[in-house]
């Protein structure tokens, strides 16, 4: 049996559908651009490398855990001193108390005039912070003991502020204004309402 000729027509569709079978074959296997062949020893190197990190932080968890604990505890020390109360009135009654405590152990030169309040105010983001103003009458050298004894209770009390007024007489008393404030919780200071008011 004779073969049939090919024409050129079958010729040129021969070579076009084996032109398209050579473009499809590379375009099917051609690698996508950005797209990186993780082989398997490259997975199995970072699964290591995960596994000996896991490890790493797993062993350094009771170390953490144990300065958290310490860290948890010196706050709670620290925090003994701050002014435990309800209410803003409960607070600057307290402050009142320990300043009062404090005037006590003074000489009989070393007299409080007056005491006023302000608001309680926001101090950092987990405090507040209690002001008062104290008016006092004495010599020098016991407005600076007032100040030490003061600042060592074990209270979280401390002066922020100081003013003189020129010493009246021949006595040397020396008017001052003193402001006091003290750590209390945060929920003393009054709420700072959001957003902007239009």
């Amino acid at each position: 049996m004779k073969l049939p000729q090919l024409t050129t027509r079958d010729r040129r569709a021969l070579a076009l559908l084996a032109l398209c079978a050579a473009i499809f074959t590379a375009v099917y296997y051609w690698p996508e651009p950005g797209v990186e062949v993780v082989g398997p020893a490259s997975s199995v190197e970072q699964m290591e490398q995960r596994i000996r990190r896991m490890r790493r932080m797993a062993a350094s968890a009771p170390a953490r855990e144990e300065l958290l604990k310490k860290a948890q505890a010196e706050l709670a020390r620290r925090e003994q001193g701050m002014i435990r109360a309800e209410t803003p009135s409960q607070a600057q009654a307290q402050m009142l108390e320990i300043v009062r405590r404090v005037a006590k152990t003074q000489p009989e030169t070393f007299q409080m005039r007056g005491t006023e309040f302000g608001a309680p105010r926001a101090f950092g983001d987990a405090y507040s912070e209690v002001v008062m103003t104290v008016i006092v009458e004495s010599p020098i050298e016991q407005l600076i003991t007032f100040l030490a004894d003061v600042s060592n209770q074990p209270e979280l009390v401390s002066v922020s502020e100081i003013q003189f007024s020129q010493a009246a007489g021949n006595r040397k008393l020396i008017p001052a204004r003193l402001t006091l404030t003290a750590v209390a919780p945060r929920a003393l200071a009054p709420q700072k309402k959001g957003g902007p008011a239009f």
